[in-house]
């Protein structure tokens, strides 16, 4: 069975092309249009050495893909996990490319890595792999070109280095101008407020919604969460003051259970004592992860990794919503049978892009020379997300179609409408 521990079978970039491919027939996508978003436009492999604290040297491999950008500049996540590879990469860039259209947003999609886990290197080793890496992107990237942001198993200090390593690539007079080369920042090196927990409120707030739309509220919503990094705390952080309750939360270490209720903020102080994970919290039991999927409940959130739902395991799914906190978390032929048996999927491209907004408002903030309160932020944040949600739900009732497919044609035709504003450079 597949879960957070076990290798995937299909790719994403099989997943996202089917996807794509499904999308592109339904609206009779223009053909020369078709070929353009079949294919990204760079592919970016670098090796690079760096110097381990013991004076070994070691010689890494990062990836920077770069999909689209019709919409404006290449945007898109920097994730250091052992899966990282070229056509994960690829996926994942396609996806940003779907999710910041639809978001309404004036970007791009790309999406990066390095093949490497975070946790077998110490602080100082981070930060030469990082300032290595991105000098060797070198123009690769750039505040009005391509603007990575923190993703799986990167952080605030990560885009710190990134931002720094560049900008004192850059003449004194200019550096200043390039502090939005990437997004995700702390708060006091040109970071917004509230940016750390957009992509879990984004996660949160189109729950809500569709509840709302239902006539229901959160209160006494029984949740589970697969991953409970950044994304998945606070998302549950927000449901919980909601009402809504966790009862099962499962990480690469450990599937932990209490029917009464999983304390949320005490669960993530215990985690993070322990380098992340949920193994050992005494406020739950462990469970067979193997059964995780299996919980009945009303809100399924995979916030790991992709391909954790698939036609070995959706079978056995009891939530009434999932709610994509991950990318790609469902595969194709798992989606079909969680359709078949009426469970509505919110997708990653609506659902997990409240990060990509809040990275937004970062990028606008430095580039405009203003500072935003939290208070500010998040109304920004709700207003941008809610507008997709509503247009993304419109196309659902009236078209009689899953909210995946209502997404994929919002994003796709905006793109479309802007090549054949724009046409093709002879």
């Amino acid at each position: 069975m597949t879960t957070i521990k076990g290798a995937t079978k299909k790719s994403m970039l099989d997943n996202v092309m089917q996807q794509f491919n499904k999308t592109a027939d339904s609206i009779n996508l223009n053909p020369n249009i078709r070929k353009i978003l079949s294919v990204t436009n760079n592919e970016i492999t670098i090796n690079f050495p760096v110097k381990m604290d013991n004076g070994e040297v070691r010689v890494f491999t990062g990836y920077r893909v770069q999909h689209n950008n019709a919409l404006g500049p290449y945007k898109g996540g920097l994730r250091y996990h052992p899966s990282v590879d070229a056509e994960d990469t690829k996926a994942l860039a396609m996806w940003m490319t779907w999710k910041t259209s639809l978001a309404g947003l004036p970007y791009g999609g790309a999406k990066g890595g390095i093949q490497i886990d975070p946790k077998e290197f110490s602080i100082q080793e981070l930060e030469r792999i990082t300032r290595r890496f991105t000098y060797a992107l070198g123009e690769n990237i750039g505040p009005e070109h391509d603007i990575p942001a923190p993703d799986v198993n990167t952080n605030e200090q990560t885009m710190a280095w990134m931002a720094d390593t560049f900008m004192s690539t850059k003449p004194s007079s200019e550096r200043s101008r390039n502090q939005h080369v990437v997004t995700g920042k702390p708060v006091g090196s040109g970071g917004l407020e509230g940016r750390n927990r957009s992509t879990g409120y984004g996660v949160y707030l189109t729950i809500k919604l569709l509840y709302k739309s239902r006539g229901e509220s959160l209160q006494g919503k029984k949740f589970i969460v697969q991953g409970f990094g950044n994304v998945g705390y606070w998302a549950s952080h927000f449901l919980s003051q909601d009402g809504a309750i966790m009862i099962a939360v499962q990480d690469a270490q450990a599937t932990i259970i209490n029917e009464n209720g999983i304390a949320v903020q005490a669960l993530f102080d215990h985690s993070k004592a322990v380098n992340g994970s949920v193994k050992g919290f005494v406020g739950a039991k462990e469970m067979d992860s193997d059964l995780f999927f299996a919980l009945p409940c009303d809100v399924l959130i995979p916030a790991a990794l992709g391909n954790q739902i698939t036609e070995e395991n959706a079978y056995s799914v009891k939530a009434d919503v999932i709610a994509e906190g991950a990318n790609g978390p469902i595969d194709t032929e798992g989606e079909q049978i969680l359709l078949r048996n009426g469970i509505t999927i919110i997708p990653d491209i609506l659902c997990n892009s409240g990060g990509v907004i809040g990275s937004y408002f970062e990028w606008l903030q430095n580039r405009n020379g203003e500072f935003w309160s939290l208070e500010e932020v998040m109304q920004k944040i709700d207003k941008k997300l809610s507008e997709a949600f509503y247009k993304v739900e419109g196309f659902v009732e009236e078209g009689e179609i899953d909210w995946r497919t209502a997404a994929y044609i919002l994003a796709i035709t905006r793109i479309e409408i802007a090549y054949n504003h724009r046409g093709i450079f002879p």
